[in-house]
């Protein structure tokens, strides 16, 4: 007999809610698989891989699938990011619990990630910064992102895919890119951003170097006008 549903945290919470209905997901880092079982327990999902790349994890991650009676519908799998996975095999794909870095690394692992029917749920946990430009660059367009707090840290979660033509930069948008300030997350994301601007800044000030220096202020006013929009 197979237990209720895993308990999720707020941000894997909002990660789910990312996934569309009826699509074959690959979770990629997956841990103890919580995500994928939660959502094969709703579902939500036809099928799922969860991937990761140690092996302690996803002994982990089978025993969960066990307990939680989906085995049939959640296969575990060796890979780093998407080496190991084909594009055929998944519609939707989370990538969570890693810093900006890594997921830009896993995201130009294969070409098939511009292949517009596939949407990148993205949560890192560093570097959100260099992740936006990142994808603004090489034509990931951002349908929705939103702030979320677990365990009193904030983090944004993005769902995008590869659309080019709809990309419109605006103001601020590497720093908070869709965030709004209209809730407690939005907010606390606001405040993040702002913080760790004027340390910049204030390090851009130290060194005398008055171009970095004034591009984090204009970035700052910018960032609050729209706070208080």
């Amino acid at each position: 007999m197979g237990y209720p549903f895993p308990k999720l945290g707020e941000r894997l919470q909002l990660c789910a809610s990312f996934v569309r209905s009826g699509v074959r997901l690959c979770d990629i880092g997956t841990d103890h698989g919580y995500l994928p079982i939660f959502l094969a327990k709703q579902g939500k999902i036809l099928y799922a891989i969860a991937s990761d790349i140690r092996s302690g994890p996803l002994q982990n991650a089978k025993e969960n699938l066990l307990q939680y009676n989906v085995s049939d519908l959640v296969e575990t799998r060796t890979s780093d990011g998407l080496l190991k996975i084909g594009e055929d095999e998944a519609d939707d794909f989370v990538i969570a619990g890693m810093g900006g870095e890594l997921i830009m690394k896993i995201l130009s692992q294969k070409s098939w990630v511009k292949n517009p029917q596939k949407h990148w749920i993205l949560q890192p946990m560093s570097k959100a910064f260099e992740l936006r430009a990142f994808l603004f660059e090489n034509g990931f367009f951002t349908q929705q992102e939103e702030a979320v707090i677990d365990d009193k840290k904030v983090y944004s979660i993005m769902l995008v895919f590869y659309a080019p033509e709809k990309i419109r930069r605006h103001p601020g948008d590497l720093y908070i890119g869709q965030i709004r300030a209209d809730s407690e997350a939005g907010k606390a994301y606001y405040r993040k951003e702002l913080e760790d601007l004027e340390k910049r800044r204030k390090g851009a000030m130290i060194s005398h170097k008055e171009a970095e220096k004034e591009r984090y202020a204009a970035e700052i006013l910018v960032i609050r006008k729209l706070e208080n929009l």
